[in-house]
């Protein structure tokens, strides 16, 4: 699912962006530290609590929940999602650990420190990303559309339409919140949209260029393409990553 090939070599992340569309604010990045990935995941969600990273991953029969150390990679529990579920994003929620899957319109809950399942849930159409607020639950689903959840009973209760200049932005993938924003990936590009979730205007974009394929990491076939981000509030510390890199940065963004 959503493989793409992207072949560049690390740079110091001088990352250029794509035009500037309408005034909205461009970002290019600098590494502040790299970290090493198991490069077999197919990261899918991502997320930072209490020191450690939280990774879901996707692919038939590949598919798992993760919690990792940051600092070494390892790691340190994980849980296979069964056949035929293809996993996608994962955000936490209080003592759960909440998990999509891609088009079975099927939810996991899981217990947050030991991975136990508590449950499942339904909704409609395909899953992607997701993200949370403190009061809510952010999806994406693969359209411009970000959906907003009850946390507690993850039923729906909006919507709002991503747009840029005016024009819907589509292929919206995983979520992080960060500094009241959604930062969101997208699918087969290099570059994560700023959203205000207000009105669902891109508010600046991040290239990420030169990150994509680091060591000289590409192998046809297989994922390679931009996916996972994290932000660790209490540092201001904000991860990428992507799918089946062995490498995790740490950024910092400079606006060009």
């Amino acid at each position: 699912m959503r493989t793409l090939i992207v072949a560049a070599a690390l740079a110091a992340c001088a990352c250029g962006p794509a035009s500037e569309a309408g005034g909205v604010p461009e970002y290019a990045c600098q590494v502040v530290h790299t970290y090493p990935h198991d490069p077999s995941a197919f990261t899918q969600g991502l997320f930072y609590l209490n020191g450690f990273l939280y990774e879901g991953t996707g692919l038939p029969g590949q598919s798992s929940i993760r919690k990792v150390r940051l600092e070494t990679g390892e790691v340190l529990q994980m849980r296979s999602v069964p056949d035929p579920y293809f996993g996608e994003g994962i955000v936490n929620w209080k003592n759960r650990l909440i998990e999509l899957t891609w088009q079975a319109e099927a939810g996991f809950i899981y217990d947050l420190d030991s991975f136990t399942p508590r449950g499942e849930f339904p909704y409609r159409g395909e899953g992607w990303g997701l993200t949370q607020d403190g009061k809510r639950i952010v999806m994406s689903d693969g359209t411009p559309e970000l959906r907003f959840w009850d946390p507690e009973t993850l039923k729906e209760t909006g919507r709002i339409t991503v747009t840029d200049g005016g024009r819907p932005v589509k292929n919206l993938n995983e979520l992080e919140w960060v500094k009241g924003e959604i930062y969101a990936n997208i699918w087969q590009t290099n570059r994560i949209a700023r959203i205000d979730p207000a009105t669902g205007k891109v508010t600046g974009w991040i290239s990420l260029a030169g990150l994509a394929t680091p060591d000289g990491h590409s192998v046809e076939g297989r994922g390679d393409v931009l996916n996972g981000i994290a932000y660790d509030a209490k540092t201001n510390r904000l991860f990428v990553t992507g799918k089946q890199w062995p490498k995790l940065f740490e950024i910092r963004l400079v606006k060009r």
